[in-house]
């Protein structure tokens, strides 16, 4: 479990070069520079620190220049980070409402899509509509990023700063042009015919209103994708730490945006901490760090690695920020370094009551890097443990996907044994979805293969084509559930099943909660218009496959309106920024009626020997004093620093520590 920042001031490590200045600085801090910059990687790296820092920065170089820095990530941290304090005047802040960007779009457009419904195929008015008003896939998320790219078009600000979600729902985001593609190709099929119909008629067609509408919200699209992959415009930051699942991470994230020609010249490594034997926690952590750093330099050759020392206390507050650019260096390649092969031992305070009997679905959830993959993975070995009659499995929902390296074991989709009848997955997600629309593809060409044979039937090849691409209207966040759903098809009444899930960040896990509702209805819209054209086609294996879906998503509404059998254990850290995520958290669980009887405060500060640890121990304190009095009605479990847990050895002995005894 990394330990969040602790000590203070930096000091000289071999490993580093000189401190940076202006003509020694990361390639982002330096004016002019890109007009586009987003800071992404692991969740609990600092990426909201690092971007507003930047933003002030360089808004303290440009004096003359304007600024804008803006959130995102859908659990917004970016005003906690500064605190509520007055900005620059040539800085704005912005935390996107994507809901709300998505809502003003179809209000403004509302007249253009009822045209797209009135100028339908096979599917009549009523089918377009219900379509349009549950799918368009992420649609909400591009409008929001579409927003900026506009003001980069329009020059609004010499630079826009980003504070991004953690990597994988990161890396769907800037996917979303080819999703919102998809979707206009969708309607373009949609409208096929019409233009067709209008060309035979007419012996032309005019492009109107709505024509113009589709071409501008392309234009938008290309122009999105153009600005991600020009350097001179674009640079995306990946913000990391000196720890083997962040390193892993961080290299997969690097992959992906260089095979999405999204550049990448600087990577920061932050909160390294100070070589010193006066105190241990600092020794300890620097030690296990420094063996990170040889291999950090050898996954990245190519890119500039450089520190950002451990700061004092939490980084908050404006003048906080703008001091945390102070001691920024370069890192060079350093000596390969054996870690330590001591681990400080496993401390915790409210040792945790073992989920009951009755459980059938555990879920751990928080802010991203409050330790929540960790805990889950201890806990699901702690669940075989006490029960070793049941079946345990551990799903991480988390597009990330980090199970495989907290285990230290590679996983298969469908399911890894790893002790006793605990199994493992990381679900690909996008390939489940990928499967069912292969699927279906090949049962709606079999259908037209024989419809059409030897007909030559002009009209129905339109209807083919929109009926082909009907599976682009899913709604956002459909694959995942997808993955929890065909877990929860083993969770069968009569069986002694037990699901673990390590769940995406706050903000993702939130609209996971919420989406079988959505699901629900979307479900029903889609078999409604199959089985109401059925005498037109009919695709019985597409039928039989979402009539099984939507019986497994009412399963999971139900599991999680069970106290008995679903609960749901809130991770966090001591800081006053995840309080305020936590608040968020528990406030959306009771929204839907999942309980939530046990907060873990992770990664807690232990007393250490040097002045820093102590300041950050007691300061930590005061922050688990509203912890208290902000959740009085939950039982709160301490689990202090102890570092990083990997492997099925070292989490059991978590899992332990952490859970008391069975209490019937």
């Amino acid at each position: 479990m990394a330990m969040p920042a602790m000590t203070a001031s930096p000091t000289t490590r071999s490993v580093l070069s000189r401190p940076a200045g202006r003509a020694d600085a990361p390639s982002f801090l330096r004016t002019p520079g890109p007009e586009l910059l987003l800071f992404g990687g692991k969740g609990g790296t600092g990426k909201t620190t690092c971007a507003a820092a930047a933003a002030l920065a360089l808004a303290a170089q440009a004096p003359d220049r304007r600024f804008l820095v803006a959130s995102i990530d859908p659990a917004h941290s970016l005003g906690d980070s500064l605190a509520g304090q007055p900005l620059p005047a040539n800085l704005e802040l912005l935390e996107i409402d994507s809901a709300a960007c998505f809502r003003k779009f179809k209000e403004a457009h509302a007249r253009h899509l009822r045209q797209v419904a009135l100028r339908g195929t096979f599917l009549d008015e009523e089918d377009v509509t219900q379509l349009l008003d549950l799918s368009m896939p992420g649609l909400d998320e591009v409008m929001a990023f579409d927003e900026i790219s506009v003001l980069v078009e329009r020059n609004a600000y010499a630079c826009i700063i980003v504070d991004t979600a953690p990597t994988g729902h990161t890396l769907r985001f800037l996917e979303l042009p080819q999703a919102l593609r998809r979707w206009l190709g969708v309607i373009d099929a949609v409208l096929a015919k019409h233009h067709y119909m209008a060309k035979l008629y007419r012996g032309s067609y005019r492009q109107d209103e709505t024509d113009l509408f589709l071409a501008r919200l392309q234009e938008s699209t290309d122009r999105f994708s153009s600005l991600l992959g020009a350097p001179e415009r674009c640079l995306f930051v990946p913000v990391m730490l000196a720890e083997p699942l962040s390193v892993n991470e961080t290299q997969r994230l690097v992959g992906r945006l260089e095979r999405m020609h999204v550049p990448v010249a600087d990577i920061l490594v932050n909160r390294l901490y100070p070589s010193t034997d006066g105190c241990p926690v600092c020794r300890d952590m620097s030690g296990l760090q420094h063996a990170e750093l040889a291999r950090l330099a050898a996954a990245f050759p190519a890119h500039a690695l450089w520190e950002v020392p451990v700061q004092g206390a939490e980084v908050r507050g404006v003048r906080a920020l703008r001091e945390f650019w102070a001691g920024v260096r370069r890192i060079e390649a350093p000596a390969f370094a054996e870690p330590p092969a001591a681990v400080s031992p496993v401390r915790v305070e409210g040792r945790a009551a073992l989920p009951g009997p009755d459980a059938r679905i555990v879920l751990l959830a928080g802010k991203g890097g409050v330790g929540k993959t960790t805990l889950a993975c201890a806990t699901a070995l702690r669940l075989s443990e006490a029960y070793p009659g049941k079946r345990v499995t551990l799903i991480s929902t988390d597009p990330a996907r980090s199970l495989s390296d907290c285990l230290a074991m590679p996983l298969r989709p469908e399911g890894t044994h790893v002790t006793g009848r605990l199994v493992a997955m990381e679900v690909d997600a996008e390939a489940e979805f990928a499967a069912l629309r292969q699927q279906y593809a090949d049962e709606v060409a079999e259908f037209f293969d024989r419809l059409l044979a030897g007909q030559g039937l002009v009209d129905l090849e339109f209807e083919r084509e929109a009926l082909e691409r009907l599976l682009d209207l899913v709604p956002p966040g459909l694959d995942e559930l997808m993955a929890v759903a065909r877990v929860v098809s083993l969770l069968e009444p009569g069986r002694d099943d037990l699901l673990v899930l390590d769940t995406a960040p706050t903000g993702h896990f939130v609209r996971l909660l919420e989406l079988p509702g959505l699901i629900q209805d979307w479900l029903q819209v889609m078999f409604g218009i199959l089985l109401k054209y059925k005498n037109v086609f009919w695709l019985p294996r597409t039928s039989d496959f979402l009539l099984g879906m939507s019986r497994k998503v009412k399963r999971l509404r139900s599991l999680l309106a069970d106290g008995r059998a679903s609960r749901l254990h809130a991770v966090s850290i001591p800081a006053e920024m995840a309080l305020e995520e936590t608040r968020d958290l528990v406030q959306a669980c009771g929204r839907v009626g999942v309980r939530v009887p046990l907060l873990v405060l992770n990664q807690v500060a232990p007393p250490g020997r040097c002045p820093a640890c102590r300041a950050r121990s007691e300061a930590e304190s005061l922050v688990r004093g509203r912890f208290r009095e902000a959740f009085p009605d939950i039982p709160q479990c301490v689990v202090y620093w102890c570092g990083e847990r990997r492997g099925v050895a070292r989490l059991a002995e978590l899992g332990r520590a952490l859970y008391g005894e069975l209490r019937i």
